[in-house]
């Protein structure tokens, strides 16, 4: 569940708080073309204000039309297709032909709205269960392998941070990181067992986990969801969560350091056993080449990388990069950016 849906429900519960009647909807099923993916919400206000989309505009005029007249889902759920024809698609401004369905339910206290965002709050799944027929909503815990799903009977939907960033060392740039992350839909997980260095995190609603850095990587059981970083420079730490983290379905492994410095521990990590393809799941260095000098370019660059591997599309990162003069890594350009051991 990505940041922007999450301040939509915030909008929910402070509108229905102020008194306001308040209808969310979300959508369940797209065919062709759709500007919004599945699950995104929108929620409407009795007065016609509104939070978060569901189309490009052209249905959002329709749905506030309907819901401010109380024409749709004014006392129960209802479900409602925009664009089942060309010309209705074409009507509504949906692109290529593209087929809409959303679920519409008027909120109240029993929606459980409030709870929503007080567990979502910890970093934690919840799993939502509405019945279309009478409106009940139940929550669960989520898992990480929950899905939306729609039967026309009932909505099974989950929120919370659907992707995982495991950071090795909790040092400045870590922080810079987890910060930006968490905007980007990541439950955020930093571990270092240095005291030096988790004795003075202090952000907020974010511990250091105090273990070995290999130990938790394993019990985290890292799936394909899951992102593994290694930023403290120290190979004691550093490489024995790699091997992990390589060896686990993680989208996503990095380590930060020079070109020559990877090399080495790639070199380092085959005696751990693990294969030449394991290894060449290492981005190292890690991050797009962007000429990142501080912490927060340097923690843009990761991201930037994470996110093209996480949609497949190609990318040119430091160990893809001709290695010239100009060509050091992140921390080799601005060595005071990034605490070393």
């Amino acid at each position: 569940m990505d940041s922007v849906d999450i301040e939509v429900l915030k909008s929910a519960q402070a509108w229905m708080a102020a008194g306001h009647r308040v209808t969310l909807a979300t959508i369940v099923k797209t065919w062709g073309s759709a500007p919004r993916p599945v699950g995104a919400l929108l929620v409407i206000r009795d007065d016609g204000l509104v939070s978060g989309s569901v189309s490009g505009g052209c249905v959002e005029d329709d749905l506030i039309e309907k819901v401010k007249s109380g024409g749709l889902a004014r006392d129960k759920p209802a479900v409602t297709t925009y664009g089942v024809t060309n010309e209705e698609a074409n009507r509504w401004g949906l692109p290529c032909g593209g087929t809409l369905q959303l679920v519409l339910e008027p909120l109240s206290e029993a929606s459980g709205v409030a709870e929503l965002l007080e567990t979502i709050g910890k970093q934690q799944l919840v799993s939502r269960r509405l019945e279309i027929a009478t409106g009940k909503v139940t929550l669960t815990a989520g898992k990480w392998s929950d899905m939306l799903e729609f039967d026309g009977k009932v909505l099974a939907t989950v929120h919370g941070p659907r992707w995982r960033l495991v950071l090795i060392g909790a040092g400045q740039l870590s922080r810079y990181l987890a910060e930006m992350a968490r905007m980007l839909d990541y439950q955020v997980v930093v571990i270092d067992p240095r005291e030096e260095y988790y004795t003075g995190w202090d952000m907020p609603g974010l511990e250091v986990n105090r273990g070995m850095p290999d130990d938790v990587v394993a019990a985290l059981n890292m799936d394909g969801h899951s992102a593994v970083v290694a930023l403290t420079h120290d190979p004691k730490l550093d490489d024995l969560a790699l091997m992990e983290a390589l060896k686990s379905p993680a989208f996503y492994v990095g380590a930060i350091g020079s070109k020559k410095n990877n090399d080495a521990r790639r070199k380092r990590l085959e005696e751990f056993e693990l294969s030449k393809d394991e290894i060449a799941r290492l981005h190292g260095p890690v991050g797009l080449y962007l000429g990142s000098k501080t912490p927060p370019e340097i923690a843009l660059a990761i991201l930037a990388e994470m996110t093209a591997v996480r949609y497949g599309v190609p990318s040119v990162g430091w160990a893809a990069k001709e290695q010239s003069r100009f060509a050091a890594s992140a921390c080799e350009v601005a060595p005071a950016t990034t605490p070393s051991t």
